[in-house]
């Protein structure tokens, strides 16, 4: 007697991919999260190729992650995959000292954060 399974939170037409601990800052993500909204994959995979910002390169792996999660256990088509959501949230900050001058000290904090793409099957108009 196993417990029932959960049932999926996305529609059919969606699949998911989570990044957690990502080592920038949720301000500085939030950034190249916001470039890639709306757009088609395709699009939105040139664009995090060609940008400069070193966090874009772990985003395009997980937008990757996406498209092969929806191709492979959804059975969607590539071509007319939408990133419908990238979203960024907090995690953990790790604290660390910094020696000062007059033996006095000073924090600096190291944030993470956690990365959401929802990619959506985007019917073809007639």
């Amino acid at each position: 007697m196993s417990k029932q399974a959960r049932p999926r939170r996305e529609s059919a037409k969606e699949a998911k991919v989570v990044l957690t601990r990502l080592r920038t800052s949720p301000r500085k993500l939030n950034l190249v999260a916001q470039m890639i909204r709306g757009m088609h994959v395709s699009d939105a995979l040139t664009q995090l190729t060609f940008s400069h910002r070193r966090i874009s390169i772990d985003v395009k792996k997980a937008l990757q992650s996406a498209i092969a999660n929806a191709e492979n256990n959804h059975q969607l088509d590539v071509d007319s995959l939408v990133v419908k959501e990238a979203y960024v949230g907090k995690n953990m900050v790790m604290k660390r000292f910094h020696a000062r001058a007059r033996g006095r000290g000073a924090r600096v904090l190291k944030p993470f954060s956690n990365l959401t793409i929802v990619v959506r099957e985007q019917e073809e108009a007639a």
